[in-house]
């Protein structure tokens, strides 16, 4: 049993507040290189010059190559000398707020344990890829620093929510509003504060990764590259242990997730009036909206319309994961239907995150790249729980997390 939930402070290198928002970019993993190429393009302290290094080689170039971990070494380098980026004098803790449209969410940025990570204390719900772990490892080894944030939740605590409100009272080492709308403010807080924040996290009996498995996979890794002297390059002066991992904790009932959808090239062989009769046949079908308004319905957009169906009732005993929509959809109607046996790998299946709308769906659709689009009701935050506490693993792209933590902003050397 876990007897308390280790958070350590750390210190931060981070951006000088008047080039913050200019340093900071969007996370590695949610744009392909052309789109970083583009949104770095005019600007020279991007982040993502460090986290997608290969935007700066000719096009085409092999993303895993050793240049581009040697290049993201020379941009951090130089980016720490022309932002500049600062490395804090003692360790510290941060608060980070999100703000999209109404939603708001304040986290505790960290150190979190390795060793707990390994001891599967920091519940996992994601199966990783290797082919990413090893590009992440790499790159923490060759930079000696861990410049991508894993997302972390937890069940809230009235204790550190206490310090929260208080530490925020406080005015902000950053607070900007991003290209895409979305708002980061970021504290540094006080000594009295912190130590608060590490007593308050002693008492959470849990902790869960949202977002960024292959991130804590990578540090875990890495951990083991540099004890068995693999890395190429010394630590810098003041850098942390590699024991501990670069995070923000965001309690339970402020995580927001968005649906992730399905597109699915063709219909298997049948026309859209066959597959939708038979969709009738099986399932309650009635006219759209696009977006399902509950869990166990699910909104499929053929043929130019949108319809409506309802999925079974799970089985009392259904496991955590049986009981998923998207589990549920890919059993009664992805596989028997259009032949779709294993979503990780079949390539006749895409997924569209939430925050791209349905629209995105009908797009893909009508331009005849898809031709069957579902639309899924959001999986819940107890959904996550209750699969990691199972030890389950969801279906592949089952949560979108939204609003996403920015790169850039604390960077943590090792």
């Amino acid at each position: 049993m876990r007897i308390m939930a280790k958070l350590s402070p750390f210190r931060a290198l981070r951006p000088a507040a008047k080039v913050a928002p200019r340093v900071s970019s969007v996370p590695y993993d949610v744009v392909s290189t052309a789109e970083a190429r583009a949104l770095a393009r005019n600007e020279p302290l991007s982040f993502l010059r460090v986290t997608r290094s290969e935007l700066e080689l000719a096009e085409g170039a092999d993303a895993y190559a050793p240049e581009v971990y040697d290049r993201a070494r020379v941009n951090l380098d130089r980016i720490r000398t022309e932002a500049p980026l600062e490395l804090e004098s003692e360790p510290s803790l941060y608060l980070y707020r999100l703000r999209m449209g109404d939603h708001v969410q304040v986290g505790v940025a960290g150190a979190f344990s390795v060793d707990e990570y390994e001891r599967d204390l920091i519940k996992k719900h994601e199966r990783t890829r290797r082919v990413k772990e090893d590009d992440r490892t790499r790159h923490i080894v060759t930079l000696r620093a861990q410049t991508g944030v894993v997302f972390l939740t937890y069940r809230a605590s009235a204790a550190v929510d206490a310090v929260v409100a208080r530490a925020t009272a406080a005015p902000p080492l950053y607070d900007f509003v991003s290209a895409d709308g979305v708002g980061h403010t970021v504290w540094r807080v006080s000594a009295a504060d912190r130590d608060a924040l590490v007593t308050g996290f002693a008492a959470v009996p849990l902790l869960y990764i949202a977002d960024g498995h292959h991130r804590a996979a990578s540090a875990w890794r890495a951990r083991g590259e540099l004890a068995a002297g693999r890395s190429p390059h010394p630590p810098a002066p003041g850098a942390g242990g590699a024991d501990d991992f670069l995070a923000v904790a965001f309690p339970h009932d402020q995580m927001q997730i968005l649906p992730y959808h399905r597109v699915v090239r063709d219909l298997a062989g049948r026309e859209p009036a066959a597959l939708r009769a038979e969709l009738a046949r099986r399932f309650p079908l009635v006219e759209g909206p696009p977006q399902p308004a509950a869990k166990g319905r699910v909104s499929c957009y053929l043929d130019g319309t949108w319809s409506t169906f309802v999925l079974p009732e799970p089985a009392a005993a259904a496991s955590p994961v049986a009981r998923l929509d998207c589990q549920l959809l890919q059993e009664q109607v992805l596989s028997p239907l259009l032949g779709i046996g294993d979503p990780r790998t079949d390539q006749r299946i895409d997924f569209v995150g939430g925050i791209r709308g349905t629209a995105e769906l009908e797009r893909r659709v009508a331009s005849g790249e898809m031709a069957i689009a579902f639309a899924l009701h959001p999986v819940t935050i107890g959904d996550l729980f209750a699969v990691a506490d199972a030890d389950e693993i969801m279906p592949p792209k089952s949560t979108w997390f939204e609003p996403k933590l920015r790169d850039g902003l604390l960077v943590r050397e090792i």
